[in-house]
C-alpha cells in the first residue's frame, strides 16, 4: 500500500492491563515507523495516564463514568470517531474488543473499515456453564466469517482459531506476543541468577486480582507446600484484592504473602525471585511469563493455554501442572525448588516475543488486509456500475 497507513486502535482506558500495555507499545512502534496511529480512548482519568506514550488519543468527554458498561459506550465513541475521521485498518489489540469491531462492521457496512483482530485469550473456555459455551462457540464463528483477519500469538493458537472461528488458514496469521521491547530484554538478560536458597524460596506471580487468575487456588496451595521462610508476592491489584488477603490470613501464611499492589515496572521483583508461578484457569499466551524467561527464572504454570507447553518448551524451562488442580499445584511448588530451568534456552524463548519484530510482522499483515479491501472495494464499484449501465440500457 501506498504512504503510511491510518491505524485506529480502541482502548477502553489506560488502566493498566496487559492487553492495552502491548497495544501501546505495538502503537508506539507504528508511530515511529511513520504511520498515523489514533487511540480512540474510552475513559481517561486513569493512576498511569501519566506514564502513557505520546499518541494521538481521540476521546469524547463526559461527565460520568462509563467503566459499569465500557463496551457500549466504546462502541459509541468508536462509531463517532469513525463517521469524522478516514481509517485505513482497525486494530482491536484483543478478544474483549470483538464485540466493538462487530458492531462497527453492522453499523459501517461496507464502508467500515478492514478489521484485524489480535486474540489474546484462550478461545476453550471451560469455566464457562455448558449452554453459555454453545453460545460463545457461535460468537466464535461470527468472528470467523466477519473479520478481515485473525492473529494468533503462537501455531497452537494458529489451530485453535481455525477450529473454534472456522476461519481458513490463509485468514489467520501467527505473531508471537510482542510482549518485550528490545531495550529490556537486553536488560533482562543481564541479571544473574544465584543459586536459590536451600532454606527459602521466593516464588512471584503478578496480574489482575480477578478469578481468571485463580490466586485463590495459588494461596492454598502455598499453605500446603510453603516452609517457615518461604515467601509469595503477588503484584496487581483488582476486586478480589480483599478477599485474597483474607483468605491468606485465614490460612495462617499472611505474614509470608506480599500483596504490593499495581507496580509501574515488576523487574525489580523478577531479578529478586527465585521462581515465577502462574494459576490462571485461561489465559492466550501470558506476557508475564515471557518476560519472566527473559531474566532466567524457572516457571511453574497451569496448562492454561495450548500455548504453555510450547512456550516452557515441553518442560525445559519449567513445570506445567493441570489447571484448577490445588494438590498439584502445591506438588508444583515443591518441585520447583528443585528444578534446574536451561536459562540459556528461556532467554532465546522470550526473545522471540520482542516487539520490534512483532510490530513489523503486524505492518506487513495490516498492508496486506488493506490491498486486498481495496481491491474488494474496487471490485464491488465495478459490479454496480456494470450493473446500472444494464439497467439503464434494459431501460431504453
Amino acid at each position: 500500500m501506498q504512504g503510511p497507513l491510518r491505524i485506529t486502535i480502541p482502548i477502553h482506558s489506560l488502566d493498566p492491563g496487559g492487553v492495552e500495555r502491548v497495544a501501546l507499545g505495538l502503537a508506539t512502534e507504528w508511530q515511529q515507523a511513520g504511520h498515523q496511529v489514533t487511540v480512540v480512548l474510552g475513559r481517561s482519568g486513569s493512576t498511569s495516564l501519566c506514564s502513557a506514550p505520546p499518541l494521538d488519543y481521540w476521546q469524547i468527554p463526559t461527565r460520568f463514568p462509563t467503566a459499569s458498561w465500557e463496551t457500549p459506550w466504546m462502541v459509541h465513541c468508536l462509531f463517532s470517531y469513525l463517521l469524522r475521521h478516514r481509517s485505513d485498518v482497525l486494530f482491536c489489540p484483543g478478544n474483549t474488543y470483538a464485540i466493538v469491531a462487530a458492531a462497527m462492521k453492522l453499523l459501517l457496512g461496507e464502508h467500515a473499515p478492514p478489521v484485524v483482530l489480535k486474540v489474546s485469550n484462550a478461545l476453550h473456555r471451560p469455566d464457562m456453564p455448558p449452554i453459555i459455551q454453545r453460545g460463545y462457540a457461535n460468537w466464535l464463528r461470527i468472528q470467523g466469517a466477519l473479520f478481515d483477519r485473525l492473529v494468533g500469538l503462537s501455531e497452537p493458537m494458529q489451530r485453535e482459531i481455525c477450529d473454534t472461528t472456522l476461519a481458513s488458514p490463509d485468514r489467520v496469521s501467527v505473531i508471537a506476543n510482542p510482549v518485550i521491547t528490545r531495550k529490556r530484554l537486553s536488560r533482562l538478560a543481564k541479571v544473574e541468577r544465584r543459586p536459590a536458597s536451600v532454606w527459602q524460596t521466593r516464588y512471584l506471580a503478578a496480574g489482575r486480582l480477578v478469578p481468571q487468575k485463580n490466586f485463590s487456588m495459588l494461596l492454598r496451595a502455598f499453605a500446603r507446600a510453603a516452609r517457615p521462610h518461604d515467601t509469595l508476592t503477588i503484584v496487581g491489584e483488582g476486586p478480589e484484592r480483599d478477599s485474597l488477603e483474607r483468605l491468606a490470613e485465614n490460612l495462617g501464611i499472611a505474614t509470608q504473602i506480599q500483596f504490593p499492589g499495581h507496580l509501574p515496572s515488576i523487574d525489580p521483583l523478577i531479578e529478586e525471585a527465585d521462581v515465577f508461578v502462574l494459576s490462571s484457569d485461561y489465559e492466550g499466551l501470558p506476557g508475564v511469563v515471557v518476560e519472566a524467561m527473559a531474566a532466567g527464572l524457572p516457571i511453574l504454570a497451569t496448562d492454561c493455554c495450548v500455548s504453555m507447553s510450547c512456550l516452557l518448551d515441553q518442560g525445559r524451562t519449567g513445570i506445567v501442572v493441570e489447571r484448577g488442580d490445588e494438590h498439584a499445584f502445591a506438588d508444583g511448588l515443591t518441585r520447583i525448588r528443585q528444578f534446574q530451568t536451561d536459562i540459556s534456552r528461556a532467554r532465546a524463548i522470550a526473545a522471540t516475543y520482542e516487539t520490534e519484530n512483532a510490530a513489523n510482522r503486524f505492518l506487513d499483515v495490516m498492508t496486506e488486509v488493506c490491498r486486498s479491501h481495496r481491491h474488494e472495494t474496487e471490485r464491488r464499484r465495478q459490479f454496480h456500475l456494470m450493473s446500472s449501465h444494464a439497467a439503464h440500457h434494459h431501460l431504453h
